[in-house]
């Protein structure tokens, strides 16, 4: 007798739904862990910094090497507090907000206010329907054709690396941090925080220049900040702006579909992942956002089909700076030659 075998399938890929019941159990931080992380990155900091304004004030420029490190270490201190932000670094919600206020001080961020347009980005990143708040504007070719020449202008501009990655980082972390118009239309805490962290900043400034003289603060503080700043926001930018990237209008838009194929998986070297808080696995964030950055990695090694979504390496991060539309017909990012062409 002929027994007929059916062929064997192979399972079907978790949909991105399913993914988010996966990750729940990494949700969970350690707490001893979270300080030692806190420890590690803000003594560092801590030393580079002293360092770098010792030497500045006693005139051994050279010492200024210094703040590279020290704005290594300034970013890792912003990834802890936007671990805070999302109530994953201690989860206990006075600990993660007193310590996210403070790290602001540092970072120049006040925090509630960065938290509340934070959150707009992960409740929207990819629809199209929803751009403008937390994230890096970005038009669809139908737009753009349909701008005036000042309008283009203005759009070039602001996509262009100079303004986007040396005078952006200035503006965003000296002076529309300092008095964000979006707080005008916030009230409560954000807007206090701004204020608070402003006060802070500018007594702890006073204090400093009081100390170490105004070229040695200003050559080292804000040099480290506004280098922490420009690393950042190219994370940030590389973390969606990527070919293969995902946006939808409101009507089809999915946050599960929009998280794991709109957020990149960012492959850096193992130093380079350490000092960035694992912020690279970004497709895991914005599934889950509340799994702590230390646990990133864990994610990947369990769920390995995770690592090969969105997947880009630095030489491809490079040749993403030219893609700055969306087209909606490729469903893909486009340069402004492909688009006019």
């Amino acid at each position: 007798m002929n027994v007929h075998v059916a062929p064997m399938q192979s399972a079907a890929p978790p949909s991105a739904k399913s993914w988010l019941k996966a990750l729940s159990r990494y949700r969970q931080p350690d707490r001893r862990r979270s300080l030692f992380e806190l420890v590690v990155t803000l003594a560092p900091f801590l030393v580079f910094w002293g360092l770098a304004l010792a030497s500045a004030h006693y005139g051994f420029w050279w010492g200024l090497v210094l703040i590279v490190p020290a704005a290594g270490f300034l970013l890792r201190l912003f990834m802890i507090q936007h671990d805070c932000g999302h109530g994953a670094f201690f989860a206990h919600r006075r600990a993660d907000d007193w310590t996210g206020r403070t790290l602001g001080i540092l970072t120049l961020t006040p925090y509630d206010y960065w938290r509340a347009a934070h959150a707009t980005h992960h409740a929207s990143a990819g629809n199209l329907d929803e751009r403008g708040v937390g994230d890096i504007l970005t038009l669809t070719v139908a737009e753009y054709r349909a701008l005036s020449r000042w309008g283009r202008l203005r759009y070039r501009l602001y996509r262009n690396p100079l303004v986007m990655f040396v005078i952006g980082p200035v503006y965003l972390f000296v002076l529309k941090h300092r008095w964000p118009f979006e707080t005008f239309r916030v009230t409560g805490m954000p807007w206090r925080s701004t204020m608070l962290t402003n006060l802070v900043i500018v007594a702890l400034g006073a204090f400093l220049i009081w100390l170490t003289g105004i070229v040695p603060f200003l050559a080292v503080h804000l040099a480290i900040a506004v280098l922490a700043g420009a690393a950042g926001i190219w994370l940030f930018y590389v973390q969606h702006q990527f070919e293969d990237t995902h946006w939808s209008d409101g009507s089809e838009w999915t946050f599960e579909e929009s998280a794991l194929h709109g957020a990149s998986n960012y492959l850096l070297p193992r130093p380079l992942q350490w000092l960035t808080g694992n912020i690279g696995i970004h497709h895991v964030h914005h599934l889950s956002s509340r799994v702590p950055f230390y646990r990133l990695p864990e994610v990947l090694r369990d769920h390995p089909q995770l690592s090969e979504i969105g997947r880009i390496t630095i030489l491809d991060s490079l040749r993403c700076v030219k893609l700055v539309l969306w087209d909606e017909r490729a469903r893909r990012l486009v340069s402004f030659r492909e688009a006019m062409a």
